[in-house]
């Protein structure tokens, strides 16, 4: 299929041929009929992606803080692999569509396959030919209503959103300051709700439609004219709300909203635009700040938009779903008109010429729709025991591979990790073929076969587990998937390798050990990198040889996450630490050379640190201190390991020093924080290439797995864990 991309770091747009998303439970396929161009919010971010990398930066210092930050935990080299991956990817456009249903998934039954939906969300209803929707991201059409209309739908909640965090009431006075495609509609709605309105734009054109939708009066921020008419209509006293639905760098809108708004007035921000707010003029009439967050309650929350857990009516009244379904009717009904606004309908397959006349000012447009062409319909597709683990005698055969033949590999899954520090190391590796990328979104695939030179890119995992010439499967999505993707994978008789962590919970670590038994295919590694780094590995050797038991202490400065973050996603993925905290748990283990016996772990109120001890055979332990407050500019991981008069330190795998009998210290700096990703990857292939052992035992694997799960349980029993091997 066909999507409309741009490149954030070369500015370029493209229409793209990518894979066909699949169907997800939770949400329908969707073919798109229209989608509507945001003529502001969409052209700021093509405008920003034509600026100089210094111009990116000034017009996003949120973003140039985060980078700064990954710089102090990462290190500049890694920070600037992650950096560049991000800016040099296509990244998709759109976000108001309308279209027909093509593909029904598990649990939806309020819609069937040709009902016709308005679509919403800037990662579901996108400038492409098919989409997957959510069903709290869509919503009916109602009978009668013309496609190219109904593809205002988001656009038109978001200005129905902005009306109603304004509280209007009838007979009330509003000013609505820019008038554009919100503005215009804003403008609409609370004319149709009984709002005296007076519109406020420098474009004459503007103004004179918005006139003609419903203004009172309209007119240019810097004529007398719109003082007097809000005077003339409030008799003196100033509007009731005043809706900012501008954009750009001026701070007018603000000014001009405090001082024609009425005591105690209410001023709601719909676009965005410069705020800095005049303390005294604001205060003065103590007026009312508010901001009007997108489509409506529902935004922003993954439960809401990716579940589809809906908020209940009776503490929610109206919700992004509800918002976009009541505009919907109000088009349908006649109380709201969007055929005015349309300026322009180009075909689908001209959008990079419509997006180029729109930048250069040669198509003065409120409203642009896309048409797309018909088509074919297509388909697409607390003593916990440690698990033994069961092998079926003889193993999984597999075909016998020349030792000169490339290395195939699939990958499933193409997030920031995979693209930062997994794939740049594969790419270039000689004796390795990347044959095909695997994702559940059509860009993140195609960004990847460009980037990294995969010979396919698909959403259809089945297609990879049942193509005999794919050697090796990476594992490389969100922490809830890994253990379901793994198993099917090995039963599939692929050798995986799968991000940490394997599995969530024990169940899932037991249904990995039943499709190795069931398959008889033990060839799996997990991504514990942190034990192939060279520098650890060369103090480990410096350390020497231990008699007695040793006592090590790692301190993990994991900072806090960033709002928004799906590792947030406590519910469906799982805690912090039971994504990441094995990684920790792998190093100590061997760093001790054995497997852990016992847990225990506290926590601080609200569990934000951990303090994690294990025990081992021979006596030693290992704590391990999780904590996220911090200081950011500390490092991230320290560690000390104490045995037989001797002490290891390693300080966040750029210095590394042994005390003993002699004293060593690592030589130079490295280049880079190295942890040991490109030796992982190195002796994984090695393995598939040779068929010999994988790199880290299979039991050992599940040891630190069940250990990690051990945490959770430890927490809430409040004792420590044994960890017993089941017989």
């Amino acid at each position: 299929m066909k999507q409309v991309v741009q490149n954030y770091k070369s500015g370029e747009l493209a229409v793209l041929d990518v894979p066909v998303p699949g169907c997800k439970p939770g949400g329908v396929l969707v073919r798109s009929t229209y989608s509507l161009i945001s003529t502001g919010t969409e052209l700021m971010k093509v405008s920003e992606a034509g600026m100089s990398m210094l111009g990116k930066a000034r017009s996003r210092p949120d973003q140039v803080a985060k980078v700064m930050q990954s710089v102090a935990t990462n290190g500049v080299p890694a920070t600037y692999r992650k950096v560049m991956g991000k800016l040099d990817s296509y990244t998709p456009l759109g976000y108001s569509l309308c279209g027909v249903v093509e593909q029904v998934g598990t649990g939806i039954d309020e819609v069937k396959v040709g009902d016709l939906v308005a679509c919403a969300g800037n990662e579901h209803a996108l400038h492409a030919e098919l989409n997957w929707v959510p069903k709290n991201l869509y919503a009916p059409v109602p009978d009668g209503l013309a496609p190219r209309h109904a593809a205002f739908g988001t656009v038109g909640s978001i200005a129905l959103q902005g009306v109603r965090r304004g509280e209007s009431q009838l007979g009330d006075a509003a000013l609505v300051i820019g008038l554009g495609l919100i503005g215009q509609l804003v403008v609409q709605l609370l004319a149709a709700s009984g709002v005296r309105v007076i519109g406020v734009d420098p474009d004459p054109v503007r103004c004179e439609l918005a006139e003609r939708l419903g203004a009172a009066a309209c007119g240019d921020p810097a004529s007398a004219a719109v003082e007097a008419a809000v005077a003339e209509l409030t008799d003196g006293h100033g509007v009731d709300q005043v809706y900012l639905a501008a954009g750009g760098g001026s701070n007018q809108p603000v000014e001009l909203a405090a001082r024609l708004s009425r005591d105690r007035g209410r001023v709601v921000d719909i676009g965005k635009c410069r705020l800095d707010l005049p303390w005294n003029a604001y205060y003065e009439k103590e007026l009312d700040v508010r901001f009007s967050r997108s489509y409506g309650p529902g935004r922003y929350d993954p439960e809401y938009e990716l579940e589809g857990r809906d908020y209940p009516i009776g503490y929610v009244r109206w919700t992004e779903r509800r918002n976009l379904a009541c505009f919907l009717d109000l088009l349908a009904r006649g109380s709201v008109d969007v055929e005015p606004l349309v300026s322009h309908i180009a075909d689908f397959d001209d959008a990079v010429e419509t997006y180029q006349r729109l930048k250069d000012g040669d198509l003065k447009a409120v409203a642009v729709l896309f048409r797309y062409p018909e088509h074919a319909r297509e388909t697409g597709t607390p003593a916990v025991a440690v698990p033994a683990v069961k092998r079926r005698s003889g193993g999984v055969s597999t075909p016998a591979r020349s030792a000169k033949a490339p290395v195939r590999l699939a990958f499933v899954g193409a997030g920031n990790y995979a693209t930062s520090m997994l794939l740049p190391h594969l790419a270039q590796r000689d004796g390795v073929e990347l044959s095909t990328v695997v994702t559940t979104t059509a860009l993140s695939a195609a960004n990847a076969q460009r980037k990294f030179g995969f010979a396919e890119a698909t959403t259809d995992l089945d297609a990879v587990l049942g193509d005999p010439s794919i050697d090796a499967v990476f594992v490389v999505t969100r922490h809830s998937s890994h253990a379901e993707l793994t198993r099917r994978a090995l039963l599939a008789g692929k050798t995986v390798f799968v991000e940490k962590p394997l599995a969530l919970t024990e169940d899932e670590l037991a249904g990995v050990l039943t499709a190795v038994e069931e398959s008889g295919n033990d060839r799996l590694q997990v991504g514990f990198n942190r034990r192939f780094a060279p520098l650890l590995n060369e103090a480990r050797k410096r350390f020497g040889a231990r008699t007695g038991p040793a006592s090590l202490r790692y301190l993990v400065n994991a900072g806090r996450l960033q709002h928004g973050s799906w590792y947030l996603q406590q519910g469906t993925e799982g805690s912090r630490f039971s994504g990441e905290g094995g990684h920790f748990i792998d190093t100590a283990g061997w760093l001790l050379a054995a497997d852990p016996v016992s847990v225990y772990a506290v926590a601080t109120s609200g569990h934000e640190d951990l303090q994690v001890v294990l025990r081992y055979p021979d006596g030693s332990t290992a704590t391990i201190s999780y904590v996220t407050t911090g200081a950011p500019g500390f490092p991230k991981e320290t560690l000390d390991l104490v045995a037989d008069g001797k002490v290891l330190r390693l300080d966040d795998f750029v210095r590394a020093s042994v005390y003993g009998r002699k004293r060593w210290v690592s030589s130079r700096l490295p280049k880079a924080r190295d942890k040991g990703q490109s030796a992982e990857l190195a002796a994984f292939i090695k393995a598939v290439r040779t068929g010999g052992p994988m790199p880290v035992p299979l039991e050992s694997l599940v040891a630190t797995t069940s250990a990690t799960l051990a945490v959770q349980a430890g927490l809430v029993g409040g004792t420590p864990v044994t960890l017993a091997r089941a017989r």
